[in-house]
């Protein structure tokens, strides 16, 4: 069964304190108006992790149909679990849709799942950030980016800053009016005024690319 998220912050606190330390981002939520992030919900890590590498570099729609087949033949086995993943054949996963690079991925995404180095999703929620991102970027094809992801729109954590995210660092560079690209630590850098919010920050600066 699907379990629902829910933001580990009070958003109307986390506004009131990016207005206050930001007149730029404040102007932003003037404009975009209320904050409306939208949780993902999801099964287990191994079935938002499974999700992520399917995405990676395809469309939208591509990938859907992918992840269809693919969770199709996992029910088979016996549901989308790392185990049912260790049944699976080479052949069908690859007739799924699959890349070598995705099956070998999700071939050790169901290994580190049942030898614990992906935690449950409940165990989840009581890990820290940075210990979450150690564990988790252990799994092959897993990034940083995603497990930032993951954090923000499935486990709801309040201060997460993804500046490898190449909307935030535009968005970053038109809100703040910067000539060049600004890298990485220049972001984090600024961003210490907005923990311990930099997730509803990061929501804001998205925002503001849909936004005129």
């Amino acid at each position: 069964m699907k379990k629902k998220p829910q933001y580990q912050y009070d958003p109307t606190t986390a506004l009131a304190h990016l207005r206050e330390v930001d007149a730029e981002l404040a102007a932003v939520i003037e404009r975009v108006g209320s904050y409306a992030l939208e949780m993902h919900e999801t099964g287990s890590l191994f079935e938002a992790m499974l999700r992520s590498i399917v995405y990676q570099q395809l469309h939208g729609k591509a990938a859907a149909s992918i992840l269809a087949r693919v969770r199709a033949e996992l029910e088979r086995h016996g549901g989308v679990t790392p185990e049912a993943a260790t049944r699976a054949s080479d052949e069908l996963l690859r007739a799924a849709g699959l890349s070598r690079n995705k099956l070998l991925a999700i071939r050790d995404l169901a290994a580190r799942c049942l030898d614990g180095t992906v935690p449950t999703f409940a165990a989840a929620r009581k890990l820290a950030d940075a210990e979450l991102i150690e564990r988790l970027t252990a799994v092959r094809g897993i990034g940083p980016w995603t497990v930032h992801m993951l954090l923000i729109f499935h486990l709801g954590r309040p201060d997460v800053m993804p500046t490898g995210d190449f909307a935030i660092r535009l968005a970053f560079k038109k809100l703040y009016r910067k000539r060049k690209d600004p890298t990485p630590e220049h972001i984090v850098k600024h961003a210490r005024k907005w923990e311990p919010y930099r997730s509803v920050a990061s929501w804001y600066l998205w925002r503001s690319l849909d936004t005129p």
